[in-house]
């Protein structure tokens, strides 16, 4: 009946499971997403029944209900063989089954699971009748949040340290605080910075898990960004003896060489990994990135560099961009990526085309959209010859974040811009009052201040350039 129907329904929003945690079929390429789960599959035995829970909730966003209970099944196979009588490590696949038979309108047997899991949570603590808090569902929430991607990033790190306050020496959430640790940090903060948040999780987490070798090159690029290079290829080298053909280790192998600068050793080992996952995206972007590596040496090692193999270094590394992002279609550094290497062939057109899709792609850090925007005004600078483009995109960038290498660059750039028209005599009150701007953003705020009463003179009317100019000289 109807009825039963809708208390069902409020059952099911009380499960913790992926489809309560609010998991946007947006933020992925769910092709995408299932390729790289059949990997895991063939290759990680550990997580296994984390990983088809996550299958079967993705089999369901592409209609596949009957393939998302195939999933589940094995899910729940392995919790018997592997971990008989423990309740808690089949709870989110229980509450998966009750969605997906909800939505394939079989709701005796979801009700069924739904009573499983009320049942088993009164077994586990007497006075929860849902809401239980078990690190295990923690730690695959978290596992979960970093699938989805970037703007995950920070509940996964939440939720890895969830986990972790209930067993602290776990060596999973442990491994997958470092990790969701190690992601954030690569995507919010600076790379300049001396600390490192994700070095002493990294750390912990190896020490626990001396056998995870993917793990163990993470904190090899720890050490390697923060100068520790020889320290960090003694990991790798260690990790190469243990684990030689396995792609989730040799992709950051590769990532530390061409770092490094050895070129020719990271495009052996990404096409070693490339001929056991040959769908990576992961390894199709770093293929890229070590073409364009060599491009880069090869412009700078010689002054007339064959032609033919520049072309040929343009053509490969074009290639492999434009594979990511067909399939990552919101990783916004390869676009930007992408853009740049279309600059490098001369192809305007496209590069154009490339920097507009940009605009398409919402919730991006501010670090990469500073970094776009600081691309985009050199690319009407320099290639498009448009002045007044390139000045919006770099006064675009400094409005984002004023204190990073990026936001320094558009700031010379731009005084030097203004400082020549201004010379050049310029009478437009729009140029005073940029230059003004960006004086103020150095803190040098009597050039500023000189700056904005130029610019009041020649449009006296103006409510913004009167409101700066009164902030500014109450600010000395």
């Amino acid at each position: 009946s109807s009825i039963s129907k809708i208390s069902l329904k409020q059952s099911l929003l009380q499960l913790q499971c992926h489809f309560t945690w609010n998991l946007q079929r947006e933020d992925v390429n769910l092709e995408d997403l299932e390729e790289t789960i059949g990997d895991q599959i063939k290759f990680f035995t550990k997580y296994n029944i984390t990983i088809y829970n996550l299958l079967s909730y993705v089999c369901h966003l592409k209609d596949a209900n009957e393939e998302a209970l195939r999933s589940l099944k094995e899910a729940e196979e392995i919790a018997k063989r592997n971990y008989p009588g423990e309740i808690a490590k089949s709870l989110v696949t229980w509450g998966n089954y009750a969605w997906i038979y909800y939505y394939m309108e079989r709701y005796e047997e979801a009700q069924s699971y739904v009573n499983k899991v009320v049942n088993s949570c009164k077994k586990l603590s007497s006075t929860a009748q849902w809401k239980i808090q078990l690190p295990e569902i923690d730690a695959e929430k978290g596992w979960a949040f970093l699938k989805f991607g970037v703007n995950y990033y920070k509940r996964a790190k939440d939720c890895f340290e969830n986990a972790l306050k209930g067993e602290p020496n776990n060596p999973e959430f442990n491994a997958g605080y470092a990790i969701a640790m190690h992601r954030l940090e690569d995507c919010f903060h600076r790379r300049c910075e001396d600390v490192s948040l994700s070095f002493e999780p990294l750390k912990r987490a190896v020490e626990l898990n001396p056998g995870d070798t993917p793990l163990v090159a993470l904190l090899a690029l720890k050490l390697q960004d923060l100068k520790q290079v020889d320290e960090g290829e003694r990991y790798i080298e260690e990790a190469m003896q243990k684990t030689p053909d396995f792609p989730y280790f040799l992709r950051y192998a590769a990532k530390f060489y061409r770092r490094k600068g050895d070129v020719d050793k990271a495009l052996e080992i990404v096409k070693k990994a490339l001929e056991v996952t040959p769908n990576s995206v992961f390894l199709h972007h770093q293929l890229a990135l070590c073409y364009r590596a060599k491009l880069f040496q090869l412009n700078k090692s010689t002054r007339y560099p064959p032609q033919d193999q520049v072309e040929e270094l343009i053509q490969h590394s074009i290639f492999h961009f434009k594979i990511v992002t067909d399939k990552r279609p919101k990783l916004f550094v390869a676009h930007t990526d992408l853009a740049k290497m279309y600059v490098e062939a001369k192809r305007y057109d496209e590069a154009k085309a490339t920097f507009q899709k940009m605009f398409q792609i919402n919730n991006i850090p501010d670090v990469d959209k500073q970094r776009f925007y600081y691309h985009y005004g050199n690319f009407h600078h320099f290639q498009m010859k448009s002045e007044s483009e390139a000045i919006q995109c770099y006064i675009e960038a400094l409005k984002i974040e004023n204190y990073s290498d990026i936001a320094n660059k558009c700031r010379t750039i731009l005084k030097k811009l203004f400082e020549r028209r201004i010379q050049g005599g310029s009478r437009n009150a729009t140029d005073f009052a940029t230059l003004g701007f960006i004086y103020n953003l150095n803190g040098e705020k009597h050039e500023a201040i000189e700056c904005y009463e130029k610019a009041v003179k020649l449009c006296p009317n103006n409510e913004e350039y009167l409101s700066a100019l009164c902030e500014l000289q109450l600010s000395i």
